[in-house]
């Protein structure tokens, strides 16, 4: 590595630390505290080892996920920061450094050092990646991140079968989208990347057997920790009592509020959930025709890169499609429409188009465009930043960006019952009910409230509203019961366990 290439990684290193100093004063909020706050399995260091063993989510909560690496990190950083959270953030922000890096190093393997530059920097600002390195556990995004980006250098740049494997194991028990890892690689061969040419075939075939091994491995330890929560389904709120036909519709058009995200992230959210996004029922809907379009200028711009031989331009733009494909509802419903946390790995490739496409512009603009860029990017995610600060600070961000979901008020209603007003928790409920009356955990909560305030009657009706919604719900119950005793009201967790058919 000579001494320019240094320059270039140390300073999209730097852009990709500065812009997230505010996190390190941050706090733990929404799902760190039931990962890692209330999760006694990180709060030792035999957690360690025994996160391979469990479930990611605990137990109490449903059990559902398997992402070891992650969780033997909570546990590592525990023991090292006597829980503290600055420690937990300032990892997340090393994490997503060293994931620019590697982005930036892709980049110059296959073009020349200005693309390097432009991509690494892009990655590096991005404001669509606040939600995944300014909350704590969105550390699972940015290892599988780097699992995935280092076992597609491994395997196209290297020619390494077992570094490769070895990062594709990185990735993929850090979170299950890094299943992408070969599909990328794939897709590289195909472009034809000018770093070197495709592997002969019998190293081909060495690289797919690596794969069905590793995944082969892979479903067997997770089936065997998750055997027991198998029977548990995670839908997002949205699909909830929805045709198949209509998912794949509301999906697609979900795409424009993606393109949003990627292009012009000037309005960015910590919830998509109904009534802020609400389901798509007809191919005549507006919303669905945007997204369409939105998919058709995708496929149109990839037609056009791959005509003029612009590689990596195409490489980039297949691998923005790849790597959404397991989160985008498209093919299967997953736990939620839309969340940003889950654009961080497909825009490394929006980073390697765009690096690609802006190279090409004369020197005096392109640092003007890059200029632009890097500001208007840093100072964007510096300011989204402490949105993740706090419990409270989420909910009221919640609240703002998003005025018409259900979560704002239902995220109050919990904030209340923490701090010993049932009375406003349960207010806060109704009007969240009234907004949208799906989600069984609102009754639960609203039953919760009832207890306390020694309404029996209320919470029993409450109680069996939610049984509509969900027959035989423990994973909620439980949660709502944890909820309970956190705040020290063992009476009205027990009273719900109780109630738990």
């Amino acid at each position: 590595m000579d001494t320019k290439d240094r320059r270039l990684y140390l300073a999209v290193a730097l852009c990709a630390l500065v812009p997230y100093l505010p996190a390190l004063w941050n706090g733990f909020a929404m799902d760190d505290l039931y990962i890692i706050v209330w999760n006694p399995l990180v709060h030792s260091l035999q957690g360690t080892w025994r996160a391979f063993g469990a479930p990611y989510w605990p137990p109490d909560l449903g059990g559902q996920m398997y992402r070891p690496l992650p969780l033997a990190t909570f546990a590592v950083d525990w023991a090292i920061a006597r829980g503290h959270p600055a420690w937990f953030h300032a990892m997340n922000v090393l994490w997503h450094a060293g994931a620019a890096t590697i982005v930036a190093a892709l980049a110059r393997r296959w073009s020349d050092w200005t693309t390097a530059l432009v991509a690494g920097l892009i990655f590096a600002v991005h404001p669509v990646h606040v939600e995944a390195v300014a909350n704590v556990i969105g550390l699972g995004e940015l290892m599988a991140a780097a699992g995935v980006c280092l076992a597609v250098y491994a395997a196209v740049v290297r020619q390494d079968v077992l570094l490769s494997g070895a990062a594709l194991v990185l990735g993929l028990l850090s979170k299950e989208n890094a299943v992408v890892a070969p599909a990328l690689i794939i897709w590289a061969w195909i472009v034809g990347l000018p770093s070197r040419p495709p592997p002969p075939s019998r190293r081909m075939l060495a690289f797919a057997a690596s794969w069905v091994i590793i995944a082969g491995a892979y479903l067997a330890v997770r089936g065997i920790v998750l055997h027991p929560y198998a029977r548990l389904q995670v839908t997002a709120p949205v699909f909830l009592g929805e045709s198949a036909f209509a998912g794949r519709l509301t999906a697609v058009a979900a795409l424009g509020d993606v393109l949003r995200l990627l292009l012009l992230p000037l309005t960015l959210r910590a919830d998509y959930s109904p009534a802020e996004r609400t389901i798509v029922r007809s191919l005549l809907d507006g919303r669905f025709a945007i997204g369409l379009a939105c998919l058709v200028l995708w496929a149109v711009l990839l037609v056009r890169a791959w005509r003029r031989q612009r590689r990596a331009e195409a490489y980039g733009l297949g691998w923005l499609a790849i790597a959404f494909l397991p989160v985008s509802n498209l093919l299967f419903s997953t736990g939620v429409l839309l969340a940003e946390r889950t654009v961080y790995l497909p825009s490394v490739g929006l980073a390697l188009a765009a690096g690609a496409a802006l190279a090409r512009l004369p020197v005096q603009r392109l640092r003007v465009a890059l200029a632009l860029i890097v500001v208007a990017g840093g100072v964007r995610t510096a300011l989204r930043t402490p949105v993740w600060h706090d419990d409270f600070s989420v909910t009221r961000s919640i609240l703002e960006d998003s005025p018409a979901s259900y979560r704002g008020p239902a995220r109050m209603g919990a904030i209340y019952q923490s701090h010993r007003q049932p009375e406003r928790a349960l207010a806060a409920l109704r009007h969240a009910a009234r907004t949208y009356d799906r989600d069984p955990s609102l009754f639960i909560a609203g039953a919760d409230a009832a207890l306390t305030l020694g309404q029996s009657h209320l919470a029993d009706s409450l109680l069996a509203r939610a049984e509509q919604l969900c027959y035989r719900c423990p994973g909620y119950y439980r949660t709502q019961a944890l909820a309970a005793r956190s705040r020290g009201d063992s009476a009205v967790a027990d009273s719900l366990l109780k109630r738990m058919r």
